[in-house]
């Protein structure tokens, strides 16, 4: 072999190598361009800190949240969402950025109030066969404003909802819990 060949081979050895760097560098940038966006605009991954909506979901649990479906219609009655701290949360020393769940009991223009261990709704007792226990405080009739929502925990008298720090602005919403992920057995919808 001649000293032309051999460089022109290691050339083409080094060649191949860089082109291999650069093909596995562009799949790693499109890999990590893909996370960030659906993380942002279709679904990301939640770990539940507390009790508060226990029996539906443990401490630990964690979760796929979707972010999409509320684009086109508002949260329903009974649905599991994550939102970002309203503002008189954040005025009681909770960071911007924690997310909090709760389930979806009112919708704007409805009216809510507990009494007798019962939540109502419009004025009618709600079948509640998802909460730990009967809610053990009174709370007065409110109206829910326009672009508002009253949720509570399902952990009734263990949770940090609306009746303590007022109705949740649409724009705080997040997403929508849809499915369990962890612990393995406990997966599935929720």
């Amino acid at each position: 072999m001649t000293p032309h060949e051999s460089d022109t081979k290691d050339a083409s050895a080094s060649s191949k190598a860089w082109r291999g760097w650069q093909e596995n560098f562009t799949l790693i940038a499109i890999a990590l361009c893909l996370a960030f966006l659906i993380r942002t605009f279709i679904a990301e991954p939640r770990y539940i800190p507390s009790e508060s909506m226990f029996p539906t979901l443990h401490t630990g649990d964690r979760l796929v949240v979707e972010k999409v479906s509320y684009r086109f219609h508002p949260p329903t009655f009974g649905d599991i969402i994550v939102f970002q701290p309203p503002a008189e949360l954040q005025r009681r020393g909770y960071p911007k950025d924690q997310a909090f769940i709760k389930r979806v009991i009112g919708q704007p223009g409805e009216v809510i109030s507990v009494a007798q261990g019962k939540v109502y709704l419009n004025g009618q007792p709600l079948s509640e066969n998802y909460i730990a226990e009967p809610p053990n405080q009174p709370f007065p009739p409110v109206k829910v404003p326009e672009g508002e929502f009253f949720v509570m925990g399902d952990n009734r008298n263990d949770s940090n909802d609306s009746r303590y720090w007022g109705f949740l602005p649409r724009k705080n919403i997040i997403g929508r819990a849809t499915f369990r992920f962890w612990p393995f057995d406990r997966i599935g919808l929720i």
